[in-house]
């Protein structure tokens, strides 16, 4: 059995969250650059130039890509080796408040849904654990920014509905979410499981590498046939026009019940942001 301190992981988690909030993955630098060229609309290739001189200077600088530095969703693969001394979801919350605190972040979390009154310090996260086995403890921060959040949709669709519904589904979540994910968007679809399962997938598929696609066949041609499709709408960036309204789409399966066919859509803005580090 191996020991992870409290404060190993609150150090680890404070780091992330400012790290998420101030660089942007090199998977996305590179799916910009490629939209910076490919992009035939005037208008959306000067808006995605802005777009990555904003993201420079937010690295350069240690400011927030974005003044919607998101709720926090942590997702965290834990081996059955390890014990954690102190708390894991408290010391998770701990990184998150030092995080916040420490790099300027908006706090963005209220502490009900309905009286609405600020909790100071961006907590409590979203939290999803994996058990695995091993002694390693894997931590991955993606604050959600919510103008792309809202825009997230649930369909439980029969079996008879097939694919084709699915697709029809995607594009007009998208089509409908317009300019208010702040396109170009990474598009995230969760199919199968249960209504819960879908929706978790559908924020997973946010995480993956852009330009890796699934290593299903059939899944890796419905992510390109949805992503030409979504970008021939013409939203373009920030919904100004173009051909640049996603950079990818990434799609999650999970095996489901036999009268059901649940799928779910979550957008992230372009930043796509997640930090993640192993201890």
């Amino acid at each position: 059995m191996r020991t992870i301190t409290f404060e190993q992981i609150a150090s680890a988690v404070e780091g992330l969250c400012i790290k998420a909030n101030t660089q942007i993955g090199a998977d996305v630098k590179e799916a910009l650059e490629k939209a910076h060229a490919a992009e035939e609309s005037p208008l959306g290739k000067t808006i995605i130039g802005h777009i990555m001189e904003n993201n420079a200077i937010a690295e350069n600088e240690m400011v927030p890509i974005c003044q919607d530095t998101g709720m926090t969703v942590v997702f965290v693969t834990i081996g059955q080796e390890v014990f954690v001394e102190g708390g894991l979801t408290d010391a998770i919350n701990e990184g998150v408040r030092r995080g916040y605190e420490k790099g300027y972040l908006r706090k963005s979390v209220v502490k009900d849904p309905l009286i609405r009154v600020n909790t100071g310090d961006n907590t409590p996260a979203v939290i999803h654990y994996d058990i695995v086995p091993g002694d390693k403890l894997h931590i991955m921060v993606a604050p959600k920014g919510f103008g792309s959040e809202n825009m997230s949709q649930l369909k439980m669709f029969k079996p008879a509905d097939g694919v084709e519904a699915i697709k029809k589904f995607v594009i007009e979540a998208v089509e409908k979410a317009g300019p208010n994910p702040c396109p170009p968007i990474v598009v995230g679809v969760g199919i199968g499981g249960t209504m819960e399962k879908a929706s978790f997938l559908a924020k997973k598929a946010l995480l993956r590498h852009i330009g890796h696609h699934s290593d299903k066949a059939h899944i890796a041609a419905l992510e390109k046939e949805l992503l030409e499709k979504i970008n021939n709408l013409g939203i373009g960036p920030q919904g100004l026009g173009g051909r640049t309204t996603a950079l990818a789409v990434n799609v999650e399966t999970y095996p489901t019940h036999i009268a059901g066919l649940p799928c779910a859509v979550n957008i992230n803005c372009h930043v796509a942001r997640h930090s993640e580090t192993e201890l």
